[in-house]
């Protein structure tokens, strides 16, 4: 038995470097007769003893007859998108940003914008464990299985070479040869052909059957680590690094020392690009120092450290043959272009969005005209101007009541959008309303789509987000393609939301300008909904980034008797309108009322970590030093500026002992 225990163990060694050889660094040492000879011989033994079989076996790498059921969970660390630019302009502004904070030029790394699926892999004791798609940034979809079928990846590295455990990002990606194979194949299956490699990507990572997906010859390649202790101080050697442990990282990143060489790497694959054998959709510019980039921080959406430089969109020209009009939730109107089908950027475009009837005028774009057509970071298709008018055509004229409830439109003064005011009666307005109170970020109702709202609303079962409360399973079972399975889930799924945050509750409600920030912050000012309902101007601007627009929509929410009618039926479902005990409670009132900013690294506690406990302990998180400011909490690598600002005003410093202290 050892002797076959050892032989298992020798097979999959030789062959995860062979793999690794040929799929990492391209050169192959065996032929492929060779290798399958070996893989058929270590399938066959860990068939014949499962009890031997390793947990990074390169037999993984043909996927399983195991039905995949993707469950949503939570990322360690969330996967954040990246704020994008299109202009040096706009990057040189974010290099004045960094500068300003910094208060040095620091180095970037500069890297190419593969255009694919994110993903993110988990390695505990060197063995890959999990592997989780973007989703919405906080949670994403288990794709373990899928992507262990991925040959670039490696299943195992070197115990501890980075650390006991971490996390690395990477794009899977699929190759142009990959690509026309794929849609060859498809075409003579009669199948519809991938629109491009980004979509085909997508498509594959989420096949149920794991052997499909190993068919598709999918890549991946890395560019970020995250992790606890990690044993490197700059992104440019953690690339070093994966690379070294086995990770398939571009030999295309570069460190750049200025932004000029920033501009440079940014100009030369504007051309070079297209020599490529995959595709890319801009360049990535990060900072190097990891220092540096705790001290720049986040946004609630994105890394102030690192910044997306997309690509000149490309150009079509096609024919504009109608405008329909589309009612969004909040009353919008925003026309769309019907066009003559076109080929743009990988996809076939039919239909674009023209805004707003300022946008309409300043282009003087009119039905039969000859169209300039672009895609808005290579995503969302938009005219951009006129070629040709059709010969006799005139101005478009802007419709002036609702198409859907015939209502007379509105234009708010300073604002680009018209607008239906009937949001009580107008159907996309209402099934708009109760689709962004179910979704994942405000209700989280997961077991219903926009579909079966349609059909629940249409068939007058709902008329506002409190209806689905009153739904029983009899009642949704006669609805078209509806399970008995699925009808549980939705009920039991409404059931769950109930115990809903009251900052989410709040987010759902689809007050205007309300966003998911401002709703976290409104909930832990007035603690539940009847003190909101009951706030005046005064009070609501007195929360921190609630200004006029914003406390003038939440007055005018409450003043609508409709609104107040379906929070009262919301209430009587038991929907959780009030911060609980355990949400609210803070550690102390030691630090009540102080206002304190924070500025350089520190030692025991991540930035963050300091903002938290600052909150948690009843002071304020202010951003910049001013004669208000009570304490400049200081670290290592503190800002010259506002270490002289704060003598100058007086400000006391504080070190993180004391602040401990203090806490």
């Amino acid at each position: 038995m050892n002797t076959l225990k050892e032989r298992i163990n020798q097979l999959s060694k030789e062959l995860n470097k062979h793999n690794y050889n040929y799929y990492v660094l391209n050169q192959p040492s065996i032929t492929d007769f060779e290798f399958d000879k070996m893989l058929e011989e270590l399938n066959k033994l860990e068939n014949e003893y499962p009890q031997y079989k390793l947990a990074d076996s390169p037999t993984q790498r043909v996927g399983s007859d195991i039905t995949n059921k993707f469950e949503t969970v939570e990322h360690e660390f969330q996967m954040l998108s990246l704020g994008n630019t299109y202009s040096e302009e706009d990057l040189n502004d974010f290099h004045n940003r960094v500068i300003k904070e910094l208060e040095t030029n620091p180095e970037y790394v500069c890297e190419l914008k593969f255009d694919g699926a994110s993903i993110s892999v988990t390695y505990e004791n060197g063995i890959f464990t999990r592997a989780v798609t973007r989703g919405d940034g906080s949670k994403g979809d288990n794709v373990t299985e899928n992507i262990k079928t991925i040959q670039s990846i490696p299943l195992s590295i070197a115990e501890n070479i980075i650390s006991d455990k971490f996390e690395v990002r990477g794009e899977i990606i699929m190759p142009h040869s990959v690509f026309a194979e794929l849609n060859t194949i498809r075409e003579k299956n009669n199948d519809v052909p991938f629109a491009n490699p980004r979509n085909a990507t997508s498509g594959s990572i989420k096949m149920i059957d794991s052997r499909e997906v190993a068919k598709r010859k999918l890549d991946c390649y890395f560019y970020y680590m995250m992790g606890k202790s990690l044993p490197t101080d700059t992104h440019f050697q953690s690339l070093s690094l994966l690379k070294d442990a086995g990770f398939k990282v571009s030999k295309h990143s570069k460190l750049c020392k200025n932004i000029d060489e920033v501009f440079n790497y940014i100009h030369y694959w504007d051309t070079e690009r297209h020599n490529l054998a995959y595709d890319i959709d801009g360049i990535v510019i990060k900072v190097n120092s990891f220092k540096m980039q705790e001290i720049l921080g986040y946004t609630a959406k994105t890394p102030k450290w690192a910044i997306s430089y997309k690509f000149k969109a490309e150009q079509v020209i096609t024919k504009l043959l109608s405008i329909d009009y589309q009612i969004g939730r909040t009353g919008a109107v925003t026309p769309v272009a019907n066009l003559e089908p076109i080929q743009l950027a990988g996809t076939i475009v039919k239909r674009a969005s023209l805004h707003n009837a300022d946008q309409i005028a300043l282009h003087d774009i009119r039905i039969g005209d000859m169209v300039y057509l672009e895609k808005g970071g290579e995503i969302i298709p938009k005219i951009v101007g006129v070629k040709i008018h059709e010969q006799d055509s005139s101005p478009t004229q802007f419709i002036s009541n609702c198409p859907e409830c015939g209502a007379k439109l509105i234009r708010i003064e300073g604002e680009a959008k018209h607008y239906c005011p009937n949001s009580n009666n107008c159907p996309p307005q209402i099934k708009g309303k109760i689709e962004h109170f179910i979704s994942r970020k405000a209700m989280n109702i997961d077991s219903i789509g926009e579909e079966t709202i349609a059909q629940l609303y249409d068939s007058g079962l709902i008329n506002n987000a409190a209806d689905l409360y009153i739904l029983t399973k009899e009642m949704i079972l006669p609805l078209e393609r509806m399970a008995e399975k699925s009808a549980d889930n939705i009920i039991n799924s409404i059931e769950k939301s109930k115990s809903t945050a009251f900052e989410s509750v709040l987010f759902a409600l689809g007050i205007r300008f309300v966003g998911e920030t401002v709703a976290k912050k409104i909930a832990y000012a007035f603690k539940n909904i009847e003190n909101l309902a009951k706030a005046n101007k005064d009070e609501l601007m007195s929360v921190d980034e609630i200004g006029e627009r914003i406390a003038e929509s939440i007055i005018q929410y409450f003043n609508d008797t409709n609104n107040i009618k379906i929070i009262a039926a919301l209430m009587n479902a038991g929907v959780n309108f009030e911060i609980q005990d355990e949400e609210e409670k803070n550690l102390s009132e030691n630090l009540k009322d102080l206002k304190i900013i924070i500025s350089g690294t520190f030692q025991r506690h991540s930035r963050d970590e300091i903002k938290d406990l600052i909150e948690k302990h009843g002071g304020k998180n202010v951003t910049s030093i001013s004669k208000n400011t009570d304490f400049l909490l200081a670290g290592d690598n503190i800002g010259p500026s506002k270490l002289e600002k704060a003598n100058k005003l007086g400000i006391k410093i504080i070190s993180e002992e004391d602040f401990e202290q203090m806490i």
